[in-house]
């Protein structure tokens, strides 16, 4: 009895211990962050919510990193919310020839947001509801219609929508990518990749790229959650942002 008493001491001390530590890295990401915009005054002084359901620190650090070394022209993002603010906001002030678009699953939250904050022209919003596919022979939560309703390669795909799934979640990703060939350049970020749904559907896109001979590259960045960076030869560099 008394070992029994113990080993679950023991095991819930090291549970403690790795929810610790991640906030200690989630903090020393926040400062990273806010030193990686200084002087960026529109991002300094955008008000951000970041963590929780948004994207963490280490989320918005590479984001930003992205955007500002590699400039993408083409970007879509899976989910409307804080981020869509920080890209919205980088492409109205800083990449004013880049493309933003945004897909959301909620026509509501889409009108509650654009109510509180104001969209660049350039950021677009398509309502594409969540229907349930069978992926793998599990029930998926998915963007209805996707693949008939994007066509483009994108340079930059942010995935942090729709709702998460315990497996093969936010697959919409493997479909629109898909499309893309060796010749191609572009940087997927993947966020929650701490998540085993998330870890199937990266599994499945390395998969699909080692069978198309494109090289890839990746990156983790984690804290108290993990973001997970693909890319081309051409951004080989995010290994070490």
């Amino acid at each position: 009895m008394i070992f029994k008493k113990i080993k679950k001491h023991l095991q819930e001390n090291k549970k403690l211990h790795k929810i610790n530590n991640n906030v200690l890295k989630e903090l020393d990401w926040a400062n990273v962050y806010h030193d990686s915009i200084r002087g960026k005054q529109a991002l300094e002084n955008l008000g951000l919510n970041i963590g929780r359901w948004a994207g963490s620190y280490p989320f918005f650090y590479v984001l930003n990193r992205i955007l500002n070394d590699y400039k993408p022209k083409n970007i879509i993002e899976f989910g409307l919310g804080e981020s869509s603010k920080f890209i919205s906001t980088y492409v109205e002030n800083y990449l004013q020839d880049s493309n933003h678009f945004i897909i959301e699953q909620d026509e509501d939250w889409k009108n509650i947001f654009i109510s509180r904050f104001q969209l660049t022209n350039k950021s677009v919003v398509k309502i594409l509801p969540i229907e349930k596919k069978n992926i793998k022979g599990y029930t998926v939560n998915c963007y209805k219609d996707i693949d008939k309703n994007i066509n483009q390669k994108f340079d930059l795909y942010i995935v942090d929508g729709p709702f998460g799934s315990d497996n093969y979640s936010r697959y919409d990703i493997v479909l629109l990518t898909e499309k893309l060939t060796a010749n191609d350049e572009f940087i997927i970020i993947i966020d929650d990749y701490d998540r085993e749904g998330e870890k199937q559907t990266v599994d499945e896109l390395i998969k699909m790229f080692n069978q198309k001979n494109i090289n890839i590259h990746k990156g983790i960045y984690s804290g108290v959650k993990s973001v997970l960076i693909l890319a081309s030869e051409k951004y080989k560099y995010i290994k070490s942002l």
